[in-house]
C-alpha cells in the first residue's frame, strides 16, 4: 500500500503456522529456530539487513530498516503463517496511544470507518480494552476533521497493538504467509518434474511439508523439442525461489533410448506405463544416490490414462525401496491450476512445446500388472536403468 511508505517502521512481526504451536516443547523450539535460521537466509540473499531477531513463543520479531520489504519477502518462507511491518515503543500507556495516533494519522482515510485492536502479554496496570478505548477515543478526537466512524464488526482499517512485557507494536497491515513446516525440517525428496502443472505443483507442497526438493526432469528426445527441457529449468528456478539457501540442483536423465525400445518391443498400448515404471526404477536409484526419503510426483486420480486408480497400483509395484507420495491425489485441476498460479509457476508450465509423440492414441487404462511384467521379462531393464543413471547429469540452475 502506498500510503504505508510515510510510516517509519522499525519492526517486522513473524508468526508461525498453527501446526508449529501445536508441536511438543523440544520440537517447537527445533522448528523455530530453523524457522529464524531460513529467515535469516532469504534476507541475506536479497542483500536486506537486520538489527536484531527477537524469537518468543509464537512470535519472532525484526528490528530492520527495511520493514515493509523484509515483511514482503518472509511471506515466501514455509513456516510463516503472516507478517506485519509495525512501529515499536514502550509498554506505557501513554506512549503506544501517541504511536497508535501516529500511524492512524497517516493511513486513515476520510470517512473510512477503523477498529482498534489489543493483544497483550505480561503484566500492566491497564488491560486490552483499556488500551482499545483510548486510543480509539484520542484518534477520534485529534483526526476528528476526517468523520471517522467505530465499526467493530468490519472495518476498513485496523489499527493493532501488541503488548509483550516492556514493549510494544503497533501495526496496520498483515501480510498472509504460506504456512506449512520450516524447509528443511523434514528429508529431501526426489521429485519426478516434467515442467507441467501438476509437477510442478506437487514439488511446492512438499517443500511446505518441510521437505527440500531434487528434482528429475526426463529427458524424452527425440519424442519432444528442446522447448520442453528448457521449460522443465524454468520451472525448477521458480520452485527455487521458494527455498533459497538450499540446494539448487536437477538430474536431468536421458530417457529417450528407453522410450524406443518400448514403442519397438513392446505393445503399443502399454507404452505410457512401462515409460512411468522405467522413471520409478531410475528415481528410486537417485534417491539412493542422494540419501533421499522418498519419491514425489504430480499424479492425480483419473488425470491422464496411466493415473487411473488401477493403474497407479500397477505404478506402485515397481518401486521397491522408497514410497511413492502424490500430493495431488485428490486435486481436480482447476485447484491445481489456482495454487500454480498462486506460486508463479503456471505462466511457465503453460508454455507451448511439442506433446510427447510416443503416447498411443488409445493407451492401456486397466494395465493388467502380470501382463506388464512379462513384456519387462524380455527387456533388458536393469541395463536400461543402469546406462539412464549412469548418463544423467546434473545442473546448477
Amino acid at each position: 500500500m502506498g500510503w504505508l511508505n510515510q510510516v517509519k517502521f522499525d519492526f517486522v512481526i513473524v508468526r508461525f503456522g498453527g501446526e508449529i504451536g501445536v508441536k511438543g516443547k523440544w520440537t517447537r523450539r527445533t522448528y523455530e529456530k530453523l524457522l529464524l535460521r531460513n529467515m535469516k537466509k532469504i534476507l541475506k540473499h536479497y542483500d536486506i539487513p537486520l538489527e536484531k531477531t527477537i524469537r518468543k513463543r509464537g512470535r519472532i520479531y525484526i528490528k530492520t530498516k527495511n520493514a515493509q520489504e523484509t515483511a514482503s519477502k518472509l511471506t515466501q518462507v514455509f513456516g510463516v503463517s503472516s507478517v506485519s511491518p509495525a512501529v515499536e515503543t514502550t509498554s506505557s500507556m501513554n506512549e503506544v496511544v501517541q504511536k497508535a495516533v501516529e500511524l492512524a494519522n497517516t493511513t486513515l482515510k476520510s470517512g473510512s470507518s477503523f477498529a482498534v485492536r489489543c493483544h497483550r502479554v505480561g503484566k500492566h496496570p491497564y488491560s486490552s480494552m483499556d488500551i482499545c478505548e483510548e486510543t480509539g477515543k484520542q484518534i477520534l478526537a485529534k483526526l476528528k476533521n476526517r468523520k471517522l466512524k467505530v465499526d467493530l464488526k468490519n472495518p476498513k482499517f485496523t489499527v493493532s497493538i501488541e503488548i509483550r512485557n516492556e514493549s510494544a507494536y503497533i501495526f496496520v497491515e498483515t501480510l498472509r504467509g504460506v504456512d506449512g513446516f520450516p524447509l528443511g525440517s523434514q528429508p529431501k525428496v526426489i521429485c519426478l518434474l516434467s515442467g507441467g502443472i501438476d509437477s510442478a505443483v506437487a514439488c511446492w507442497l512438499a517443500m511446505k511439508r518441510g521437505c527440500p526438493i531434487i528434482p528429475v526432469y526426463f529427458d524424452i528426445a527425440p519424442f519432444t523439442d528442446e522447448a520442453a527441457t528448457a521449460k522443465a529449468l524454468d520451472v525448477a528456478r521458480k520452485l527455487f525461489e521458494w527455498s533459497i539457501g538450499f540446494p539448487r540442483k536437477v538430474y536431468i536423465v536421458p530417457h529417450g533410448k528407453n522410450i524406443e525400445i518400448f514403442v519397438g518391443e513392446s505393445p503399443r498400448k502399454l507404452t505410457c506405463i512401462l515409460c512411468k515404471r522405467m522413471m520409478y526404477r531410475i528415481a528410486e536409484q537417485i534417491a539412493e544416490i542422494e540419501k533421499a526419503e522418498g519419491i514425489m510426483t504430480g499424479e492425480a486420480i483419473g488425470e491422464q490414462a496411466s493415473q487411473t486408480l488401477h493403474n497407479l497400483r500397477v505404478l506402485n509395484e515397481v518401486a521397491i525401496e522408497y514410497p511413492v507420495h502424490r500430493p495431488l491425489l485428490g486435486f481436480n485441476k482447476l485447484e491445481t491450476e489456482e495454487l500454480a498460479k498462486k506460486i508463479s509457476t503456471f505462466e511457465i508450465s503453460t508454455r507451448k512445446t511439442e506433446g510427447c509423440s510416443a503416447a498411443p492414441k488409445k493407451p492401456a487404462t486397466k494395465a493388467r500388472l502380470a501382463i506388464v511384467k512379462k513384456v519387462e521379462q524380455e527387456l533388458d531393464v536393469e541395463g536400461m536403468v543402469e546406462e539412464s543413471v549412469r548418463e544423467a547429469k546434473t545442473v546448477i540452475v
